[in-house]
């Protein structure tokens, strides 16, 4: 160590490795960069999803998809972590943490259907 320098004896951040990130301030505080905070808001479709969506015939557009993500947050700011999202005769089940749409089906598929390991079900008008 030269004269005039300080040092703590530690190198890296000086945050906490087991600190968790709660909510999109404290990811931007953790280092977090602009993308990976907007990865986290964004939703996302699975694969399966998407090819359920597909075979189904079910088009969303950018409103109905705006929707779709306040109806997570809502789920979100209650502690959901797998919610059903009932949206105009569509069902989706949807990690909510990862806020991504697992799997979708339209009325017709929905017929006596039992929907299982969900913690919450959302309605969206």
């Amino acid at each position: 160590m030269f004269i005039g320098q300080l040092t703590t004896g530690r190198t890296g951040p000086l945050q906490s490795p087991n600190r968790k990130s709660v909510g999109n301030v404290e990811l931007a505080k953790a280092g977090a960069s602009f993308r990976e905070v907007l990865s986290n808001q964004e939703l996302k479709f699975s694969h399966h999803a998407e090819m359920r969506l597909q075979q189904r015939g079910i088009k969303l557009n950018s409103d109905q998809l705006g929707r779709i993500e306040s109806a997570i947050d809502q789920a979100a700011a209650k502690g959901a972590k797998d919610s059903l999202v009932l949206f105009k005769g569509i069902a989706m089940i949807v990690n909510v943490p990862n806020r991504t749409v697992v799997t979708a089906m339209d009325g017709a598929s929905m017929n006596e259907h039992v929907f299982t390991q969900i913690d919450s079900a959302v309605v969206v008008n």
